[in-house]
């Protein structure tokens, strides 16, 4: 690789699955801050999140000859990491789905959000941030996702096995719910 050229995560993931085990290293320094500050969100700042996120980096370096490099390893990371989240929720006795998810059930079309200006963007992130705790869990993983670790819809999708639609379902649902709890001056922006 020539100097100055900063691979994508695919191209580090392809490296390593070469053989070239050290790349997986710079894999490790992109998304650790990444899933520690969603593992904190997830679990609402449990203690263990490190060594959770060190357990997910493990199985992601164990299974990394599985990852496809022509999708994305953003994806496919916070998927491991997800699925981790959620088995130390149930480990806890939390269960992080209701029964009956009408929002994964139901066909939704796909649906993307309008373009909010940036200075908006950071207003609503704060307040997703403060009121991420009160969410149920099925509705503070889509916002945490999509607004502070800013996963596309698809993205999203393939981290969570539902269908674009139903992200987009669960994003507005989500933030409805958020709005309740918010001065009057943020709820338009939410």
């Amino acid at each position: 690789m020539e100097q100055g050229h900063v691979p994508t995560d695919e191209a580090l993931a392809r490296l390593v699955q070469q053989g070239d085990t050290e790349r997986f290293g710079d894999l490790v320094a992109r998304y650790e801050p990444k899933l520690l500050r969603y593992g904190r969100k997830f679990l609402s700042g449990r203690e263990d999140i490190q060594d959770i996120v060190q357990d997910v980096f493990l199985k992601a370096y164990t299974n990394i000859r599985g990852f496809d490099p022509t999708r994305s390893f953003s994806s496919w990371i916070y998927r491991i990491a997800h699925n981790a989240f959620v088995n130390q929720l149930r480990s806890r006795g939390k269960a992080p789905y209701l029964l009956g998810d009408a929002d994964a059930l139901i066909a939704h079309p796909s649906y993307e959000e309008p373009a909010i200006a940036e200075h908006d963007i950071a207003i609503i992130r704060e307040a997703v941030q403060t009121g991420l705790d009160e969410l149920p869990q099925t509705y503070r993983e889509v916002l945490i996702l999509y607004y502070l670790e800013e996963l596309s819809y698809k993205d999203i999708a393939d981290v969570l096995q539902v269908p674009v639609g139903t992200v987009g379902i669960r994003l507005a649902r989500g933030k409805e719910l958020l709005k309740r709890g918010l001065p009057a001056h943020l709820q338009t922006l939410v």
